[in-house]
């Protein structure tokens, strides 16, 4: 089923010129997919009773158009599969000239906040969300994000309590953010990318201290964040 809601772009979610930020955009897409997981009984506030809660492990987001700050947007939502322990998840985001400015595709995972261990997904669970076939890319899976052998420049960061969120790890926008920091100076004044990439591989917790490598490979730039000390892969983010 569709979910959409009405979304009038703030401050927070644009840049320098007005327009939407790719950070942006996550947010109001992490946001629209949220509610709707409020509505069908399992969001945020479940978590406690159900002991089950979605967590993100791939975005790709394509940006046809830019839209601007004070701008009334759509934003359309939908499960398109729910396979035994995962799901894929659609976006949309429509600009008031009702135009498909922007699209995208997830892949969450139901974990067992009890056990800590990867949930079912139960026809229970499929029944409150009601699937759409709809599929804005045409593909079925995400790629999986290659680890480039070599890099050009390192980034190091150390997770503060400020990137925490209710899980007890860095969230989910703040791995973009320190993407963005570990881009060189001269790939950074280009400007918003409009194909964005991020594969989660494991969370980053309080007090970590991580490695971004950047590489760059024609038109795509990718940065992979490891833990600085064991080596351990915490995310892949690609940009182009």
């Amino acid at each position: 089923m569709i979910y959409s809601e009405s979304v009038k772009l703030d401050f927070e979610d644009v840049g320098k010129h007005m327009a939407i930020t790719n950070r942006g955009i996550l947010r109001v897409f992490e946001h629209i997919a949220t509610h709707q997981s409020d509505e069908a009984g399992y969001g945020v506030v479940d978590i406690e009773g159900k002991g089950v809660s979605w967590l993100l492990l791939d975005w790709k987001i394509t940006v046809h158009k830019r839209v601007y700050y004070g701008e009334t947007l759509r934003v359309n939502t939908w499960p398109r599969s729910m396979d035994r322990f995962y799901s894929y998840r659609d976006f949309e985001l429509y600009n008031e000239a009702g135009e498909l400015c922007i699209i995208g595709t997830s892949k969450w995972l139901l974990f067992n906040t009890k056990t800590e261990r990867i949930a079912r997904i139960t026809e229970e669970v499929k029944d409150k969300y009601v699937l759409d076939s709809k599929n804005v890319y045409g593909i079925e899976k995400l790629e999986k994000e290659e680890v480039p052998d070599t890099f050009d420049s390192v980034y190091r960061y150390k997770a503060m309590r400020r990137d925490i969120d209710l899980n007890n790890h860095v969230h989910n926008l703040f791995y973009l953010d320190i993407a963005i920091e570990a881009l060189p100076e001269d790939v950074f004044a280009q400007g918003e990318f409009n194909d964005l990439e991020i594969s989660y591989k494991k969370e980053i917790k309080l007090g970590e201290e991580v490695r971004c490598e950047y590489s760059r490979a024609g038109d795509v730039h990718t940065i992979v964040i490891r833990n600085d000390r064991e080596n351990e892969l915490h995310a892949v983010i690609r940009m182009f």
